[in-house]
This record gives structure tokens, sequence and C-alpha cells, in this order.
């Protein structure tokens, strides 16, 4: 089954998934008149400001915890382990794509943002519902609606977090079962032979146990318990990635320069010809769009909860996303790992090899500085998920059945804390990709309207009449 799950993530997310987010996010790059370029520093100083003409309590979270709340989405194992993944398929020169997606995935997502607040339902009692489906519905039309369903499905599975509970595990597992004595422990044994498990295989069950437990602490406190506290977590856990890095930066800095130089000649190498090139291109690409999901639609639909009404603000908002997560903190991991680790290994590997890195960068230090990482890096994203599951599950099947969502959301969790990563790995790229097919159609064929309104929003027009109710 996983050699399977692999084939067919190779194939769909290869130049398929390549072509649509890449190419795609190019489209909207110069449709847009590079807005992500020209407006980056506004849309910085826009972030927590609430201008009383665009925000009005309509929302179920403000446009700086929607923010917070889809970086901590994107901001994840995907960051850490999705960069090692990318090393040890495709070199250095990955990472350059990486950069590449990140630019044109802050054009998909400011299209993303503006659209998933113009083309929202709003609920009897008030509340908007927003995400890729009712864009569809309410943007192109009831006749779509196939195109919305599918999407909903997709999502359902996409945002189980199977590759997160995989690899958190992973990453206890390594430094928990580095002490001889856990890992015969007689209490392990018992357990073991009563459920037929090996020691392993027990913790890695314990450990989904718990991080189920903790997750599900903080998911049944609805969307607005996890933009609290996203927007309390996302800054902590990014300033304190960025100084671990920067002393391993500050410690090596002699081998700086051959880093940078590594990154660009693997990612333009004469030597493995054009095909080689598109090879690295392809798979920085395809990692860097599962990190910062532009264009897969995830972020509608917490921008869509957002209070925001103007759909060209809240579109800069979105825009600044990429340019944390698969720009800035990937861009971390990977100096990390070309300084001090080694990416060339067998097969798929993923927080094994950064955990080595930042233990030879952080000596005494590196593995619990590094397991504080991963536990803000993972929950971060597992709270985030299940709002989308729930929005995906209300759609299909009606908001009374949302709520019940979580039990399968957090049974996923203990299962995947024991499946093997490559197979973790296919199963949400193939989802995340048959998500980006009908969010890049439609915003493809509602673009024009996302520019014409930011048009009028630099104009100094009201555009919030432009959202659809």
């Amino acid at each position: 089954m996983t050699e399977l799950l692999s084939q067919a993530s190779d194939f769909i997310c290869g130049y398929p998934l390549f072509l649509l987010l890449i190419g795609g996010g190019l489209f909207f790059l110069f449709y847009s008149g590079f807005a992500p370029l020209k407006y980056y520093w506004y849309a910085l100083k826009l972030v927590g400001k609430e201008e009383k003409s665009a925000v009005k309590k309509e929302g179920q979270i403000s446009p700086f915890e929607a923010l917070m709340s889809v970086i901590a989405a994107n901001v994840g194992m995907g960051n850490i382990a999705g960069v090692a993944i990318a090393l040890t398929m495709g070199g250095p020169g990955a990472i350059f794509w990486m950069w590449v997606s990140s630019v044109v995935g802050m054009a998909t997502k400011f299209f993303e943002g503006s659209l998933s607040v113009m083309y929202r339902r709003v609920d009897k009692d008030g509340v908007p519902r927003g995400g890729t489906m009712y864009m569809i519905e309410e943007g192109l039309g009831r006749r779509w609606k196939p195109m919305a369903v599918f999407f909903a499905v997709m999502g359902l599975v996409g945002t189980l977090c199977i590759m997160q509970s995989n690899q958190l595990t992973e990453a206890i597992l390594t430094i928990v079962s580095s002490g001889e004595a856990i890992g015969s422990s007689a209490f392990l044994s018992m357990i073991g032979g009563a459920i037929g498990c090996d020691n392993d295989m027990v913790i890695r069950i314990l450990c989904g146990v718990v991080i189920g437990a903790i997750v599900a602490a903080v998911i049944f406190g609805g969307i607005t318990r996890i933009g609290k506290i996203s927007a309390r977590m996302v800054p902590v856990m990014v300033v304190l990635y960025f100084l671990i890095v920067l002393y391993i930066i500050f410690t090596n800095l002699s081998v700086v320069p051959d880093v940078f130089a590594s990154i660009f000649r693997g990612a333009f190498s004469l030597e493995a010809g054009i095909g080689g090139i598109v090879g690295v291109a392809v798979i920085g690409a395809r990692r860097a769009a599962l990190i910062n999901e532009a264009g897969t639609g995830t972020g509608t639909m917490m921008h869509g909860a957002s209070t925001n009404t103007d759909p060209t603000r809240e579109g800069l908002n979105a825009m600044i996303g990429p340019s944390v997560d698969s720009g800035f903190l990937c861009t971390l991991t990977a100096l990390a790992v070309l300084i001090k680790g080694d990416y060339n290994v067998e097969g798929i590997k993923g927080l094994e090899i950064v955990l080595k890195a930042f233990d030879a960068g952080v000596p005494g230090l590196g593995s619990p500085l590094f397991m504080v990482v991963v536990l803000f890096f993972a929950f971060s994203t597992m709270f985030s998920y299940s709002y989308y599951g729930q929005k995906c599950t209300a759609y299909l099947f009606g908001e009374k059945w949302a709520r019940y969502y979580n039990y399968p959301y957090l049974l996923v969790i203990i299962i995947a804390a024991v499946i093997p990563l490559s197979a973790a790995v296919s199963i949400i790229d193939i989802a995340y990709a048959l998500m980006a097919l009908p969010t890049m159609i439609a915003m493809f064929i509602l673009a024009p309207r996302a520019r014409s309104a930011m048009k009028d929003y630099f104009a100094g027009k009201n555009t919030s009449s432009k959202c659809i109710k």
C-alpha cells in the first residue's frame, strides 16, 4: 500500500502540481501587478490594525488572529521535516525553488484571501462561512457545486494531521528511546505483550494518545480558542526558532558562503542537464507548496472567518503567510541542516536529519531545544487543521454534524503515529494536490473581480460593498 501511494503521489504531485501551483502563481503575480512586491511593507503595517471602515464585528476572529491561525496551520512539521525531505530528494538546489514558490505563493494567497471574503456565506446566526467550497458556489454559481463538493471531500483527508502526528512521534521516539532502560522497560513490555506489539510500537501508540489528548483540550473550544492560542504561539515559536538557528549560523560563519553557493549551484547545475534542473525545481516547489499551502484552499477557510469585510485588505493580510513559512522559516531549517547536518542518506528522512544538525550545532542543548520547537510547530498545525476539517464537514453534511468531526480527527492522530513516514507524506501530498485543482480553477475565473476590488481599494474607494452576504 505504501508503494502504491508513493507512485500515485509522484505522478500527481510531480509536473501536474508544479505547473498548476507555480505556473498559476506566476500568472497571479503578473496579473496582480506584482502586488506582493509592491505592497508587502504596506501589508505588514496593516497587521493587527483595525480600520472602522473596513472591519466590522461580523466574523469569528480578528484579521490578525486569522493570519496567525493560517501561519500556525502552515508553520508545522513541513517547515522542519518537509525541508529535510526536500534536501534528501533534491539536494541544496531544492531550497532555491522553495524561495521561488514562496514569492509566487504570496501572489496566490492574495487572491485566496480576497476571494474568501468576497464570496462567503453568512448563516442565520450571522456567522460567516468561508472557504473554497463557498467561493465556488457563491462566485461561480450552483452548477459548479460538484467541484465544491469535491474540494470539501479532499479537504477532509488533506486536513487530517497525519504527517504532524507521525513526525512528532518520531521526534519523541528518537529522544526517549535513546535511553535503553526506557526502551526495554517492564511496563512497556507488559503493555506490548497484552496487545501483541513490541516496545517501539507501544511508545508510538502512547505518544499518539497523549498528543490527541492535548489537541482535544484546545479544539473543543472552537475557532475562538484556536485563534487566541495561535495569536500567542506563533510569534513565540518563530522567534525561538530564529534565535537557535542564528546561534548555529554565527558559530559557523566561515561555511555560510559555501552553503548559499551550494543552493544556487544545485538549483542550476548543468551537470545534471535540463532534466535534472527541472527535477530539482519540482521537488522544491512541491514541498514549498505543501508548506505554505498557497493555492490548496485551506487558508480560504480561516480567512473567510475573519471580521474583515474588505476583500483587498484580507488579501494583503493573507499574502504575508508564505513569506514567513516557506520563505523565512524554511530557510532557517535549510541553513541548520546544510551547516551542521547530513542530508545524503538512504530513503526519505525528515526530523531525524534536523535533530542531528541541532545536536551538532548546539552541543548539549540541541535535543531539548529542538524538542520544544517541534512541540510548538506540530501542535500549532493540529489546532488549526481541526477547524478546516469541521468547515468541510459542515459544508458536506450540515452544521449540526460539524462538531462530531473532531472525534475521527483525534482517532487519526493516534493512527498516524504508527504508520511509515513515506505513507504519511504520500497521503497528504495526493490530497493537497486534489484540493488545489478546484481552488485554482475557481481563482482563475474569479481573479478579475479580486483585481477590480484591489484597484478600487488603492483608489480610496470603499470596497466592503463587494462582499457577498
